[in-house]
């Protein structure tokens, strides 16, 4: 069905006369009066009560034309989404990530989407706190959550990917101290601790097979900053648990090494989320877009380095 063929029938309805319809879109009558007979024949209805004088709809009709009107809003806004990809990339962005994130990745890459898109201004909202959009005067965020979470939101989002997390430690602390292989033996390592609000998270979550083994752990650190931690841990005073995009760059650099591999830790999801739809703009896209590409990439690097298995960080492709 046409979507011109739909403005047709609205015209339509809305004069009560194919003629005057036409006359305002500037088609034929003729014209006119094929678009409605094409829409007639498609749904099966007559939608009109001809008379000598005008129409007017029929009962079918009359059921119809709301739901037509919906149809051909939705049609324009797409075309207006698709055309928006095709804007200039430009204005400010105001954007909340948490203090690893702004530091390491995104700080490369937004580094790089500034220099190709000069017209491009970032205010950035750096910390490991939850960022109230309206409070805060941010219009995106990324966000890392547990699995489903994101169902449950009233904000708009977009997937970024799946995050595999593990444990991970620095060569010389292992040379120090021993590679634990068990649970059991995790026990007696120091563990370097994130704290988030009041919580600190020292019960750490592994998996093995169907087992689940919960592990308070003892600790002489823990920090609201979670790049902090990562830095503890590359100075080699104590194992931490990670996610994947993290610590990519040291694993890959061999500044830490994996703790543990045969034991999993539960995937989160890494969402970019917005207070509405209506706050997406061309930049954001790209941003979202360069965000997945660059994740990808270090998925790749980190299973060709044998740092993790294909299966350990699952796509949604």
């Amino acid at each position: 069905m046409k979507i011109a063929d739909l403005r047709v029938l609205l015209k339509i309805a809305e004069l009560k006369s194919i003629t005057a319809a036409a006359n305002q879109l500037d088609i034929s009558s003729s014209a006119a009066s094929i678009a409605l007979k094409r829409i007639e024949k498609e749904v099966g209805v007559q939608l009109f009560v001809r008379t000598t004088r005008q129409l007017r709809l029929s009962s079918e009709g009359e059921r119809y034309l709301p739901l037509c009107q919906q149809a051909l809003d939705l049609l324009q806004q797409g075309q207006l989404v698709i055309n928006d990809e095709g804007q200039s990339i430009n204005g400010e962005v105001r954007m909340a990530m948490s203090s690893e994130m702004g530091r390491n990745l995104m700080r490369d890459l937004l580094n790089d989407v500034l220099a190709q898109h000069p017209e491009v201004s970032l205010r950035l909202h750096i910390s490991d706190t939850q960022v109230d959009f309206y409070r805060d005067g941010v219009d995106v965020a990324l966000r890392a959550m547990i699995a489903g979470t994101a169902d449950e939101s009233s904000f708009y989002g977009f997937k970024i990917c799946n995050i595999p997390h593990f444990l991970c430690a620095s060569p010389q602390y292992l040379a120090k101290h021993g590679t634990p292989t068990t649970p059991d033996e995790l026990v007696g390592h120091n563990a370097l601790l994130y704290k988030l609000y009041k919580v600190t998270h020292n019960s750490w979550v592994l998996m093995r097979g169907n087992e689940e083994h919960k592990i308070k752990m003892t600790s002489n650190r823990a920090c609201n900053d979670g790049d902090l931690v990562r830095r503890w841990c590359v100075d080699g005073v104590g194992i931490a648990k990670k996610s994947a995009i993290d610590v990519a760059q040291d694993m890959l650099a061999g500044r830490l090494q994996r703790v543990m591999p045969d034991y999993q830790i539960p995937v989160t999801e890494l969402w970019l989320v917005l207070p509405s739809r209506q706050m997406i703009t061309p930049a954001i896209r790209l941003i979202r877009d360069e965000l997945k590409q660059k994740i990808s990439e270090l998925r790749v690097q980190l299973i060709e380095n044998k740092t993790l298995a294909e299966h350990e960080w699952p796509t949604d492709e």
